[in-house]
């Protein structure tokens, strides 16, 4: 089980840097959108490797309003980004 857990922080870790580059060279604000929805969906995840490798559920709560507050957010910027454009 370390191995897998192991394994799973590297590439999520290697998946989080590469984010946080396109969110900050993003050359525009959706992109930058899109970034931070992915940050929020890899620390949901990571957030769920720990739960894994502990066996310990008490963090379930963290992973869904991490998913909950990830989603609205996108939905909230998708809809004013479609508001912008007409």
């Amino acid at each position: 089980m370390i191995v897998v857990a192991v394994i799973a922080a590297i590439l999520l870790s290697a998946a989080a840097i590469l984010t946080a580059y396109r969110i900050l060279v993003g050359p525009n604000t959706l992109d930058r959108v899109v970034g931070i929805d992915s940050l929020m969906a890899i620390a949901a995840s990571g957030l769920a490797v720990w739960a894994g490798y502990t066996d310990d559920a008490t963090v379930v709560p963290g992973i869904v309003a991490l998913a909950l507050v990830g989603f609205l957010g996108s939905a909230a910027v998708s809809r004013f980004r479609v508001r912008d454009d007409r």
